[in-house]
């Protein structure tokens, strides 16, 4: 059983969170308050809190929360509250207007020990590379078929050039990036940014 208290300043958003959570049947809402400061932190069973935004100030380094339980916030400026929150072993963010199937979702990740929140937050954006470095364009489609494990027969058919052009072109790679067989060149065309797996 996943025990869950619910911070709210409004009735009517303690009540919504209430209905939906009372869809799982592994879950059970222990607790509720308008006000983190109202509820008993040191007395409840809960957990997995689940606070809305407007219900408490994430502004302290611990935000008055225990550290033993995993907390769920429900704010729509989830980065002010991320420091915070990162001094709980769980946690997660959500929107205010998360669906049930999210809520549900994120409540028993949190109950496994799992950080949620929106992939923004989570994995920072990926930046394309600034340039393509040493290598011209036909010499990034090979370096990147040779990632793929490609021999230069299958390299030539797939290009439709020859297979001699391409030894041309793997020699030419060589040596600008340095290397001296194909491991080294495809890890320097990943540390470079200019192929992936």
């Amino acid at each position: 059983m996943i025990r869950v208290a619910l911070v709210a300043a409004s009735p009517a958003l303690r009540a919504g969170l209430r209905a939906m959570l009372s869809g799982d049947a592994q879950m059970k809402v222990t607790d509720e308050a308008a006000r983190l400061d109202d509820l008993n932190l040191d007395e409840t069973e809960a957990d997995i809190l689940i606070v809305s935004a407007s219900s408490a100030s994430f502004t302290a380094p611990k935000a008055g929360l225990p550290e033993t339980s995993s907390v769920l916030l429900l704010s729509d400026s989830p980065l002010a509250a991320t420091d915070a929150l990162r001094t709980h072993h769980a946690w997660g963010i959500l929107p205010t207007d998360t669906s049930a199937d999210e809520l549900l979702a994120a409540v028993h990740a949190l109950a496994q020990g799992l950080v949620v929140g929106p992939r923004e937050l989570l994995l920072p954006e990926e930046t394309p590379p600034a340039s393509r470095g040493p290598l011209t364009e036909r010499e990034l489609e090979v370096l990147s078929l040779l990632a793929k494990g490609l021999p230069n027969k299958q390299i030539a058919l797939a290009l439709g050039i020859s297979e001699h052009t391409i030894k041309f072109h793997v020699s030419s790679i060589y040596s600008k990036l340095n290397a001296t067989n194909r491991t080294e060149a495809i890890r320097a065309g990943l540390r470079g940014g200019w192929v992936t797996l």
